[in-house]
């Protein structure tokens, strides 16, 4: 289990909680998965989560756009409500900066959540401000789904098929941009999107849970290599994964001396780069002809196969295995 895992667990323990494994007076999901589920009196389930994004840790003031840090707060947010099959309502944002930055920061960072809450048709119900020497967001998200069909991380089985959507490995590319300052260059742009303003696959996950397709999801914001092993965790099993078959990121060609020099390798970024809010989703053999009716079938590709084995393999081009250790992002071993 990751640090942040361990963490979690430790928060549990010591404060009454509900975890994912028990149902407890309408909250049949608590803490362990993307998001809780409340069962109030009705035909839905009400799908709730938070998250943080911190200056320093998440993004950096002097270098993100601040349209991007309002946008993407609420995204990524959002991002675990479509992982878990639910249409986004509402949400709740508390905003602490500094004096400096109510003006026109302020005022870019309002218009990107703005145009993230129409995209994602969601309205904000409440939260607080405050002054603090950096920038803290905390946003909550608050969705609905049909009773019963919520996705969660949990019930992948052997045999299941392993499926992500997108290219992995484009907001990577993104952020080694922005680090090497080479985020003005015009024909760059295009390389930059993924990373500042991701796209939420919120319709084909509606759509998975409301066909009941998926044994287990998740999304992908830390990288593969460690979502995936959080949802092996969470089903007690492993995984096989043909490397050749990864869909990753493109270098665009004919780039400067300076981005060549930062040797990128395609297969790493997708395999640990963080914040693509990709899927990561697991499917019987019996429903995966189903899936060419999703939405988006185009750009979801089938990397492996879940195992009895708790390891996770690697199979390189070659048919060797060798583990896939998870490299992506983790809070508590960054500094």
């Amino acid at each position: 289990m990751d640090r942040e895992g361990q963490l979690v667990e430790k928060i549990a323990r010591a404060v009454p909680s509900v975890s994912a494994r028990k149902n407890f007076r309408g909250v049949p999901l608590g803490i362990g998965d993307d998001a809780a589920i409340l069962s109030p009196h009705g035909r839905t389930d009400w799908v709730l989560s938070c998250d943080a994004f911190l200056e320093g840790v998440h993004f950096l003031a002097n270098a993100h756009p601040p349209d991007s840090v309002g946008y993407k707060s609420l995204a990524r947010a959002t991002s675990d409500l479509a992982a878990m099959g639910a249409t986004p309502r509402y949400f709740v944002l508390t905003l602490a900066l500094p004096s400096s930055k109510v003006g026109k920061w302020l005022d870019a960072f309002l218009a990107g959540m703005g145009r993230a809450a129409r995209t994602l048709k969601m309205r904000l119900i409440g939260g607080d401000t405050t002054r603090n020497s950096t920038v803290s967001i905390s946003v909550t998200v608050l969705g609905e789904v049909p009773r019963g069909r919520a996705l969660t991380r949990s019930g992948a089985n052997p045999g299941d098929l392993v499926y992500v959507t997108g290219r992995l490995g484009r907001a990577q590319l993104g952020l080694d941009l922005i680090r090497n300052k080479l985020s003005r260059r015009r024909e760059l742009q295009n390389s930059l999107t993924a990373h500042l303003y991701p796209q939420i696959r919120v319709k084909l996950g509606e759509w998975l849970a409301r066909n009941r397709i998926p044994s287990a999801m998740m999304d992908i914001s830390d990288g593969l290599s460690t979502d995936l092993a959080r949802l092996c965790s969470a089903g007690g099993v492993g995984a096989r994964i043909d490397s050749s078959r990864v869909p990753r990121v493109t270098i665009p060609a004919g780039l400067s001396r300076s981005l060549k020099k930062l040797k990128l390798n395609p297969l790493q970024m997708a395999l640990h780069g963080g914040d693509d809010y990709e899927f990561l989703f697991t499917v019987p053999r019996s429903r995966a002809q189903r899936l060419r009716r999703a939405p988006g079938y185009s750009e979801i590709t089938a990397i492996g196969e879940i195992t009895r084995s708790r390891r996770i393999l690697l199979i390189g081009d070659d048919g060797t295995a060798s583990p896939l250790a998870s490299g992506g992002w983790e809070p508590f071993s960054h500094k």
